[in-house]
């Protein structure tokens, strides 16, 4: 196919809304494999190689991020590679929460036998059960593992949300939160007066953003009860790893984990 083809399918690519991409996935991403198959770049999740990654963004595009087979990101990319070599999650019987399901984890997560998965979102196709993440409907104690990334900078109050997991996690259990990050900020910097969407998106990147996250990001998680005792995942990666997945060189990656010995009275805190 020649090359104004391939750039207009990128094109599309990146412009259609993700809830219709999911529906639509299987067929582009049949056509986009075979279109862009090489050997510059590989992709983790789904195995493949390719000539290079497409380019993908919401309001800002990136280049070489989104892969033709199946539509990962580089966060993605980076947590699958976490998962594997730092986590047991792709082989000891875990109870896993996933919110907000990523659409390429979707059915390889649901297909490992050794987890028992759970889906959640307020409106998500992919989610088993519809929630909001600042009040859930689910008992102290219950997941090894809950997964919620990107999705903390859309809660109105995130501190809310982060004492939530900490309570349905089981002692010794851990949350992988990733959220978008602005290192040259020591404060997460939000402001509740700022309602207006194109006013949100100037001042946190997305107009259903409700802050930017600092260097501040782990404190207001330890406040909340989260201990944390491994370094950043990415900081462990060379150059050469970065460049062959395409991952992402400032995202924080870690876990989150819930003391052995903390009772389940989380929900009661203010």
């Amino acid at each position: 196919m020649n090359p104004p083809v391939k750039k207009t399918l990128a094109w599309l690519l990146n412009t259609i809304p993700r809830p219709w991409l999911i529906r639509i996935s299987q067929p582009l991403m049949k056509i986009t494999s075979l279109l862009f198959r090489g050997n510059k770049v590989e992709c983790p999740v789904c195995g493949g190689r390719f000539s290079k990654f497409l380019p993908y963004g919401y309001n800002k595009v990136r280049k070489g991020v989104l892969c033709p087979r199946c539509f990962s990101l580089e966060r993605h990319r980076l947590l699958w590679l976490y998962l594997k070599n730092k986590t047991v999650f792709f082989t000891d019987p875990l109870k896993v929460l996933h919110v907000a399901p990523e659409q390429c984890f979707y059915s390889r997560f649901r297909k490992l036998g050794n987890l028992d998965y759970t889906t959640a979102d307020l409106e998500s196709p992919l989610a088993d059960v519809k929630l909001d993440i600042q009040q859930m409907p689910l008992a102290d104690n219950t997941f090894d593992v809950v997964i919620c990334n990107h999705v903390l900078e859309h809660v109105p109050d995130d501190r809310k949300a982060m004492r939530e997991i900490l309570r349905i996690l089981k002692p010794g259990g851990y949350g992988i939160m990733q959220v978008p990050m602005d290192m040259t900020l020591e404060k997460t910097y939000e402001d509740p007066s700022i309602t207006d969407p194109h006013e949100r998106e100037v001042h946190f990147r997305q107009k259903d953003h409700y802050r930017l996250y600092g260097r501040d990001y782990t404190e207001r998680l330890k406040e909340c009860g989260f201990i944390i005792h491994e370094p950043n995942y990415t900081d462990e990666l060379d150059h050469q790893t970065i460049q062959w997945y395409r991952l992402p060189e400032n995202e924080m990656l870690k876990g989150f984990y819930k003391k052995k010995s903390q009772e389940s009275e989380i929900r009661n805190q203010e």
